[in-house]
């Protein structure tokens, strides 16, 4: 039963990555485009694929990634991702230099290219963040990198829907969706941990309190019983 489980998971999510990747293969666009500028929009799409992936696996969620190998695995990813977000910038650069000059001050008539520039800086900072883990407190590190990576999603997110090219509409409205989705359930799930986890201990300390109690009664009785006993 759990290797079904585990089975319908990863068919689940590479359904979620294969589907828009394959999709935008098949798009027409594609045929008035140089090979550079098709290499950096598919760049983009990994980019988009990599965002659902993180939080899944910082979260040990995926069959066989469970936490401490899931986050080893979620930082190569991290890498990965920038990686991409390079190559997607510079290619299209290379394909049209103005308007890549443009987004970059904040000065290009599409919205969509702030939310793309926007979300490109959060995830350099959220890399440097990373790399400057073990010199942060483990509260200031998660603010900081759970903050980032929020912009990196919704900034990466509105700027892939606002684009009308080469990706289907269905898939990456669902592949979005599910982006979303997954980092919302990674911000969410440390404070539900440390909920349940106060909870418990408080149910304990109730526990230990009361039993210490009926401790202390017990033995008063005892003892009044048995100075009772010696007075007869």
């Amino acid at each position: 039963m759990r290797r079904t489980i585990a089975l319908l998971i990863w068919l689940g999510l590479a359904l979620a990555i294969v589907g828009p990747l394959t999709l935008a293969a098949a798009s027409e666009y594609l045929a008035w485009r140089d090979p550079v500028y098709i290499a950096a929009g598919f760049a983009g799409i990994v980019a988009l694929c990599l965002a659902l992936v993180q939080p899944l696996l910082a979260g040990g969620w995926l069959p066989g990634m469970r936490l401490l190998r899931g986050r080893r695995v979620h930082r190569m990813v991290g890498v990965v991702l920038v990686a991409a977000v390079v190559f997607h910038v510079a290619g299209l650069w290379i394909t049209s230099p103005p308007d890549i000059e443009d987004a970059l001050l904040l000065r290009s008539p599409t919205p969509f290219s702030a939310w793309g520039v926007a979300a490109m800086w959060a995830l350099f900072a959220a890399a440097l963040l990373a790399a400057l883990r073990r010199r942060l407190s483990p509260p200031v590190w998660r603010a900081g990198h759970t903050s980032l990576v929020s912009i990196v999603v919704l900034g990466g997110v509105v700027h892939a829907t606002l684009i009308e090219g080469t990706m289907e509409t269905t898939s990456k409205a669902l592949l979005c969706g599910l982006a979303i989705l997954a980092t919302l359930a990674g911000i969410a799930a440390p404070w539900l941990r440390a909920r349940k986890k106060h909870v418990e201990n408080r149910g304990a300390a109730e526990d230990y309190t009361s039993a210490s109690t009926s401790a202390r009664h017990d033995a008063t009785l005892n003892a009044k019983e048995t100075g009772g006993c010696q007075r007869c």
